[in-house]
């Protein structure tokens, strides 16, 4: 009961912006649920005076039939209002949802998006919305009509005859009971789908995405028996849930047939033993508002499965909604932090998880303002984890990070990375032109910055060549470009954006030697005037930093410029020297 409660409490407050509509969409319920209760009433009515006067005169039965014939009308066009009004405030639903969880995850910290998958989240963005949108216009709606309809013909009925009206009555909570115990395993199965539709999404969103790394290996039927499972577990599922859903309708099929037979027999023994007063009038309008009754109880059995689909597709979207955001922004951010002052970390200790090991124990760092420091080391050892800590992708769990003396707990997450430039390893581009991915560093430049740092990139001339040059698809994640024209284009984005700080983290490590030279270049005149922070395995493309750092799973172990660390002998001249001759 705890949780119906908080999910209705949770649910509700989305009708707010609605009102009017919904108001209005239950007032048309109102009506078209009274106007199907009108026809067995007219029915009797004309049947009875029929029968009490041996005969009805034809403008009798003209003037019910312009009564039906109205009735008929509002019906009509109640419904039209219900599909059509109803279907676009459950869509207009369906895009404040979306806008909500959309808006939630682009704030969640990068620890979520380490734990779940895309393509589940994709699932929840798209399904479980199109499902809460149903969900959302047809739960007043259906209920409300259903309602309605079953208290009207119990009132009604109860003035024809109380006892058979009772007797009829009393053989729908057995009904309902059943309903019940159903309800909470279709919920269950249910929630059961959606995760499985989550899976099968993100694993074959996984199989696309790394589909060249499938045919390097020859692995096709590897990832066809992987799908086949999943799929095979669905199937499971879903049989599950149709065998719960045969019960429900089975059910439904017995129960409303007893009601045609205990109002058929009971009526008969009453007229036949001249019980309150019935009459074959009165039993044909019992057997009519029976069709009624069995036709608001189908609706809510059916509306029971659509209810549970949107229930789970709703705890679905609040899972998410509660996702707590670590990333927390300050109550008073600061406002004059000096980007052009020195980049500290001081007794900085972090894991990516509670009871994960420590990347980074008591680190202390410092970057001094508009230098270019390198971090080098062995894999694993936390370099990559400390160009995170600076933008605050991840926080730390001691110690502090601070620009200009200004903790960066203390700067708005929107003004510190803007900020700070991030050039990786992989680049990411997205599904535009290469004109839309340059922008990305400043949506509103003009054509001729773009074009001013495409230039400072190296990029211009190549992108000049292509077959539409500026305006050239880059495909899905650049598929149409080379490694380097890539990250010439993604530099070229931090021209654009020209952050104080510039983190380069692995830049140039999956490009050949020629387009590293290109790239490198374009690096190099990024880096002027700004505070560098440069992670490479290449030990050649560091040597011209003012100081290099060598970091192990001890912190930092040794110091220096390039001559400095090569005059130490230690750790970080064996592995320039294992570079070297391995290059």
């Amino acid at each position: 009961m705890k949780n119906k409660k908080g999910f209705i409490k949770r649910f509700v407050p989305y009708y707010a912006p609605y009102k009017g509509t919904l108001a209005l969409d239950l007032l048309c319920a109102l009506l078209y649920s009274v106007a199907g209760l009108a026809f067995p009433v007219l029915v009797r009515e004309l049947l009875g005076r029929f029968e009490a006067a041996g005969g009805v005169h034809v403008s009798t039965v003209l003037g019910v039939g312009g009564i039906m014939l109205g009735v008929k009308l509002i019906e009509t066009a109640c419904r039209y209002f219900m599909i059509t009004v109803g279907h676009i405030m459950g869509t207009k639903f369906e895009a404040d949802l979306r806008r909500e969880l959309y808006g939630k995850l682009m704030v969640l910290p990068a620890s979520f998006y380490d734990k779940n998958k895309v393509g589940d989240l994709m699932s929840r963005v798209n399904n479980d919305l199109f499902d809460i949108t149903e969900f959302s216009h047809h739960c007043p709606e259906e209920l409300f009509i259903a309602s309605v309809r079953i208290i009207g013909i119990f009132v009604y009925l109860m003035f024809i005859n109380v006892r058979l009206t009772l007797i009829i009555f009393a053989a729908m909570p057995l009904f309902v009971l059943l309903a019940f115990v159903l309800n909470g395993k279709l919920e269950a199965n249910f929630r059961a789908r959606r995760k499985k539709v989550g899976e099968i999404n993100s694993n074959i969103e996984d199989s696309l995405s790394g589909i060249s790394v499938v045919r390097s290996f020859a692995n096709e039927n590897v990832e066809m028996q992987k799908f086949e499972r999943d799929n095979k577990e669905f199937v499971d599922i879903k049989k599950r849930s149709y065998k719960l859903m045969g019960l429900f309708f089975s059910e439904v099929t017995l129960s409303t047939g007893l009601l045609y037979i205990i109002t058929i027999v009971a009526g008969t023994l009453f007229i036949a033993n001249g019980i309150g007063g019935l009459n074959w009038v009165d039993l044909m309008t019992y057997v009519l508002f029976v069709q009624t009754l069995y036709s608001s109880i189908d609706t809510i059995i059916t509306y029971i499965e659509q209810f549970q689909t949107g229930k789970s597709g709703f705890n679905r979207f609040i899972e998410i909604m509660d996702v707590p955001v670590e990333l927390a922004e300050p109550v008073s951010p600061a406002s004059d932090v000096d980007y052009g002052g020195d980049v500290e970390l001081t007794n900085v200790t972090f894991s990516y998880s509670e009871e994960g090991k420590e990347v980074l124990s008591k680190l202390d760092l410092r970057i001094k303002s508009g230098t270019s420091v390198a971090l080098v080391g062995p894999s694993g050892a936390g370099k990559t984890t400390i160009a995170n800590l600076i933008p605050r992708l991840y926080d730390v769990q001691g110690g502090a990070v601070t620009i200009g003396g200004t903790p960066v707990t203390e700067i708005s997450l929107g003004e510190l990375r803007r900020n700070v430039g991030i050039v990786q390893q992989n680049v990411y581009l997205f599904n535009g032109t290469v004109k839309e991915n340059i922008l990305y560093g400043k949506p509103n430049a003009t054509d001729a910055e773009i074009i001013a740092a495409a230039t400072a990139a190296g990029a211009h001339e190549f992108i000049e060549n292509l077959e539409n040059g500026y305006d050239t698809p880059c495909g899905e994640r650049g598929v149409r470009l080379s490694g380097g024209q890539k990250q010439r284009i993604s530099i070229a984005r931090l021209f654009l954006k020209n952050p104080p700080i510039l983190i380069l983290d692995e830049a140039t490590s999956a490009l050949d030697n020629e387009s590293e030279r290109v790239v490198q270049k374009s690096l190099g005149e990024l880096c002027k005037n700004r505070t560098s922070i440069i992670i490479a395995h290449r030990l050649t493309t560091v040597r011209n930093a003012d100081k290099i750092h060598v970091i192990t799973e001890n912190g930092i172990t040794e110091s220096g410029t390039h001559s400095e660390l090569m005059a130490l002998n230690g750790l970080y001249k064996s592995l320039y020297t294992l570079y070297e001759e391995t290059a």
